[in-house]
């Protein structure tokens, strides 16, 4: 399912670069309707009366603009800086936590001046040297469905597979895996998928491909030699969710065959969400049944001031117990780098 967008906003700096000019071209030749605006942070033009038709207009909205803040952001604990290539993602998650971060329009928008991006983050490898400094790829978005567009996680990954210092990380729920096959990465990248059961795609991932197909594409990319992950989040507790996780893990490990064997990390996270996510999200999908009883979970506070509800500690435990168990049996040489 490529990402196709149905209106494409430049900013004027944009079409300054060679990347921005093709794009430009190409989508006046297919019939996209395109604008020239001034700054890809001031976007109007994006219809929607109510939340949901702004929301569901704002994922159909490809804006391609010029970072020029160069300043990266923290991400920890999975890595040490942000790599800002792109911002949202064309999938439509109901549990996803940018919801409440990108506004009522998150709308996609790529960066095109990746080469001072990258740039950027050599003068971060740099500051820290001779330590290894890591770049995560998708803090603040999916970038493989733009990548198509874009091709800036093959030049990152490229980037990133020629320095002796710097790595790269990136997790996608998306399947167009074929460009990056043959990139250049001496195992500098590890390439990591979000998986889920097909009970939680089917209800809360929508516009996303079913697990089956990205298990596929994990297969192919550990077959091209990338350093391997999961991301199984977010677990949610349901009538079967015991037997359809450790169905999952099941049907990894199969489909992985060999490649199971490679080097492969797991992120496992529990659902949680907060006061603001949970209004939000009822705003855009006001029948969604994902579980926000609060006087089901327990609240508590979080890294950055303000408080979540999330999974009792028994109930964690029962999580910790299954994903424990199952990986270990199908992965035994796996690292889970943490549950929460």
């Amino acid at each position: 399912m490529p990402f196709t967008p149905k209106r494409v906003f430049f900013e004027k700096d944009s079409l300054q670069y060679t990347t921005g000019k093709n794009l430009h071209q190409h989508f006046k030749k297919i019939n996209i309707p395109v604008q020239i605006i001034g700054s890809h942070n001031r976007v109007s033009g994006i219809p929607g009366k109510t939340p949901q038709e702004s929301y569901l207009e704002a994922k159909r909205t490809l804006v391609v603009g010029v970072r020029r803040t160069l300043k990266f952001e923290s991400c920890k604990p999975s890595a040490h800086y942000q790599l800002p290539l792109s911002t949202s993602c064309s999938g439509k998650c109901e549990y996803c936590y940018l919801q409440t971060t990108l506004g009522n329009k998150p709308y996609v928008r790529v960066y095109i001046n990746t080469d001072e991006i990258l740039s950027a983050a050599g003068e971060y490898i740099k500051e820290r040297a001779p330590e290894i400094t890591i770049f995560e790829g998708a803090a603040t978005s999916d970038p493989l469905p733009v990548e198509r567009y874009t091709g800036s996680l093959k030049k990152a990954i490229e980037y990133f597979g020629n320095s002796e210092l710097g790595r790269f990380r990136f997790v996608t729920k998306f399947t167009e895996v074929e460009s990056l096959l043959d990139a250049r990465h001496n195992g500098h990248t590890r390439f990591r998928f979000s998986i889920n059961t097909p009970h939680v795609i089917r209800k809360y991932e929508h516009d996303t491909p079913p697990a089956a197909e990205r298990i596929e594409a994990a297969r192919k990319v550990a077959e091209a030699g990338y350093p391997l992950g999961f991301l199984i989040a977010p677990i949610i507790i349901y009538p079967g969710w015991e037997e359809d996780y450790t169905g999952l893990i099941h049907n990894l490990k199969k489909a992985l065959g060999d490649a199971a064997e490679s080097n492969i990390t797991f992120e496992l996270i529990s659902h949680r969400f907060t006061a603001r996510a949970k209004k939000r999200l009822l705003e855009v999908f006001p029948d969604s049944g994902l579980p926000l009883e609060e006087e089901e979970r327990k609240f508590k506070y979080g890294q950055f001031g303000y408080g979540k509800y999330v999974y009792p500690k028994e109930r964690l435990q029962e999580m910790d117990s299954l994903f424990s168990r199952e990986l270990e049996r199908n992965f035994p040489g796996s690292r889970v780098k943490y549950l929460v």
